[in-house]
């Protein structure tokens, strides 16, 4: 018998590849480095990557490389496809001149959640968070949030794929207890999430509901322990919260979009 064919076309999954190598901690890289990045042969690396430069998605001095502002066009479609981040930024302005407190908006991708919107106050976590910045949902209120929400057969898929690892000492890393932590979030409707992503951080988060009742994204406010008590966030930040969520979800509603 023959191999089955497969849909994937492997040249687009290795360009994407070397895309994805570049971040905020390495917006410059060398050939040698896409090449050990992503397990490309220096030679496949250095086509992909002139190939880039030749489209406008990269330059390069001769010696490193890096992305231009054309590589957000490839974000472009689904922004703008999704209608969310617009339709929820003026309610996250204006939770975050209550709180005096960044907010954020996020979905779930794989096994991450990513920022599709962000109304920043203040930097609160050692790694800069962007549009398009991922965290693995189970370490983050906005993921466990939309985690809460899925059907058991996707949460089941979801435990399946992902690897669990400890950002500080008090990360759920176990799939057991992340599921009762999620069943008691869907009872609650809100997740805080206490220094697990990051230490001396918190956050807070709630979700996004389609017509249908559908977890489609989550909202969440952040804060450094030093900062804001735990009974602050239960008693000043989360009935505003929630009522963005809620605000959120009735805008989505009104624009039929889900």
């Amino acid at each position: 018998m023959g191999t089955p064919e497969t849909p994937n076309v492997q040249s687009l999954v290795r360009g994407l590849s070397v895309i994805r190598t570049f971040n905020a901690d390495r917006p410059r890289q060398t050939l040698a480095q896409v090449a050990e990045a992503t397990g490309l042969a220096r030679a496949t690396a250095r086509r992909f990557l002139h190939t880039l430069v030749t489209i406008g998605y990269a330059g390069t001095d001769g010696t490193e490389f890096w992305l231009t502002p054309r590589v957000l066009e490839l974000g472009y479609s689904y922004m703008s496809g999704l209608g969310l981040p617009a339709i929820a930024q003026p309610r996250l302005e204006e939770l975050s001149r209550r709180i005096g407190e960044s907010s954020s908006l996020s979905v779930l991708d794989g096994t991450d959640v990513v920022y599709v919107n962000r109304v920043p106050v203040r930097r609160i976590m050692t790694v800069s968070i962007t549009i398009g910045t991922r965290f693995p949902a189970y370490a983050t209120s906005m993921g466990r949030v939309i985690l809460a929400g899925l059907p058991q057969d996707e949460l089941d898929a979801y435990l399946a794929d992902v690897e669990f690892k400890a950002f500080t000492p008090t990360t759920l890393i176990d799939a057991p207890s992340l599921r009762v932590e999620l069943a008691r979030i869907r009872e609650q409707g809100f997740a805080i999430v206490d220094q697990e992503l990051e230490p001396g951080l918190r956050s807070l988060a709630a979700p996004v509901r389609s017509p249908s009742g559908k977890v489609v994204a989550a909202v969440n406010v952040s804060t450094q322990t030093v900062v804001h008590h735990l009974d602050e966030l239960h008693n000043s930040f989360l009935p505003a919260l929630i009522n963005t969520a809620e605000l959120i979800s009735a805008d989505l509603a009104a624009t039929e979009l889900f």
